[in-house]
This record gives structure tokens, sequence and C-alpha cells, in this order.
């Protein structure tokens, strides 16, 4: 299969960069009503990708996240290949924007011994949330998982931190594209506006994990997200201004083509698939 699909915006060509995919087990879903086994009862209603954006316009090449690399397994670690498959290399980019430093965005950004895997690339990041992983007396009283999350978000930004550019939520990221806060995930968790000769592209970010399960139900969370409420209220908030405004949107975790469209449904809301243009 492969590990692009391409939409022009515009003036503007965006990517998506499929890194990999795996089936969450059903604990990560304890609202759903899936059970505690290890796995879900059906692997493609819990079914992820792990997805990063390519963003080329007038020169310049953006980068919005990086994958999880080797840490989820032997189906995920594509990104290189992905980025060869789109005609690019890690030379190429100018600048990477992360939506929030959880491992499976930011893992590609660095290689095992935690250098830089982008030579010439500036790390942009929220304010709120470069300053939340560096609270060394919160992650002291967590549990070793969070411990390890965080170990890897210092390293990220120790490996960028003379190229670090530190942004307001709504800031400008590159031109023509804007951040959207949407905090709840984790405290600095953004996704971006895209605008160009009048068209939109939207990121959601990590609003949905596993479009099968939460866009019938957005009540349904994930124990990834550090504020369940506030989460629960962005992905709610966000799809209704895509189902409403009828925007062309993709996200962190969505399937290929993960360009899609929304239209409400009962009390949730139905995916429309958009492939490539």
């Amino acid at each position: 299969m492969a590990l692009t699909v391409t939409h022009q915006i515009g003036s503007t060509e965006v990517t998506i960069l499929t890194d990999g995919a795996i089936a969450f087990p059903a604990q990560v879903f304890p609202e759903a009503g899936l059970g505690t086994g290890e796995a879900p009862p059906e692997s493609g209603v819990t079914r992820t990708n792990f997805n990063a954006v390519l963003i080329r316009e007038g020169g310049r090449t953006v980068l919005v996240d990086a994958g999880p690399r080797d840490l989820f397994g032997p189906d995920c670690g594509n990104l290189p290949k992905a980025l060869a498959e789109a005609g690019a290399a890690p030379a190429d980019i100018d600048r990477i924007f992360a939506t929030h430093l959880h491992p499976d965005h930011i893992a590609g950004m660095i290689d095992a011994e935690g250098r830089a895997a982008f030579p010439n690339a500036e790390l942009a990041v929220l304010s709120a949330e470069r300053d939340f992983w560096l609270q060394n007396s919160y992650f002291a009283a967590a549990d070793q998982q969070l411990r390890d999350w965080q170990n890897l978000a210092q390293a990220v930004l120790d490996a960028y931190a003379d190229r670090l550019v530190v942004l307001a939520p709504e800031a400008e990221i590159a031109p023509g594209l804007t951040g959207l806060p949407l905090p709840g995930h984790t405290p600095g968790h953004s996704g971006w506006r895209l605008d160009s000769d009048g068209q939109t592209l939207i990121h959601a970010g990590d609003i949905v994990h596993a479009q099968a399960l939460q866009l019938p139900d957005p009540e349904i969370g994930v124990v990834f997200d550090l504020d369940a409420e506030a989460a629960r209220a962005a992905r709610r908030r966000m799809l209704d201004m895509l189902a409403a405004d009828d925007l062309l949107f993709t996200g962190g975790h969505f399937l290929h083509p993960a360009f899609n469209r929304v239209s409400r449904e009962g009390s949730g809301f139905r995916l429309q698939p958009a492939g490539a243009a």
C-alpha cells in the first residue's frame, strides 16, 4: 500500500505520510464497552494510523509530526520511506511543527542516540506544551510510562535546542499555517489551519484516535487524554465546526486516505473520506 496521499490546497501541496498502524487494545477506550482483553472484539474497530504531514509551498517545506519510529511495533517506523515516496529527504525540511509531544508524534524527530533526524529544520512547539513536559515536579509523581514519555520529550527538545521556536496558541506556524489550540489531550495539544488561495484544510490533531468508535460517539475518550473532559469538549467543538462549515480536514490518526469531511449523524458524526486530488 502507498504510504502517501496528496491534496492540492490552493498553491500548497499537502501530503499525508503514514508512518505505520496498529490496533489499540480495548482498554485504551474504556468508555466504549469493548471488554478488557488485550485484543478487541474486532481489531478494525480500534485500528489507527500514525500520520505525519508534509506541506510544500513557495520553496518552503514543513513537516507536521514525525511518527513513533520503532517504538510502536514492526508495522511502524516508515516515515523515511514515506518521505522518499513523496520526493523529499530529511535535509529538505525547513520547519517541523509538533502538534504535541507524545511519543507517537515525536520519536521520529530523533534517532536512537538522540540526534536530530532533520539536520536543517527548526522545531516549533506551543509554549504550553513545552512547559508541561519540562515540569519535573509533575512527572516525579507520575507512573513509569509517563516518565519515559517525558524523557523522550526532553530528548527531542534538547536535540533541537538551538533551533527551537516556541509559539503562542494561535500563532503563525509558517506562512498560511495557523495554530488551532485543542487543550485536553495534552495541555498544549494543537491542530492547525492552512489557508491557500481561498482554499482551507484543517488538521484536527489527536481529537480522534479510532475513527470507527469516536466519530459515531464523540463522548468516547482515550486513556492518553490527560484531561478527559477538556479533550471531550475539544473533540466535540472541532467536529461541530468541521461539519457546520463542510471543511476538508485530516488528523494524526485517521486511516488512509486521511483527507476527510464529516457530517452530523444522530448524536455523532459520519466520516466521508475525500481521497486524493
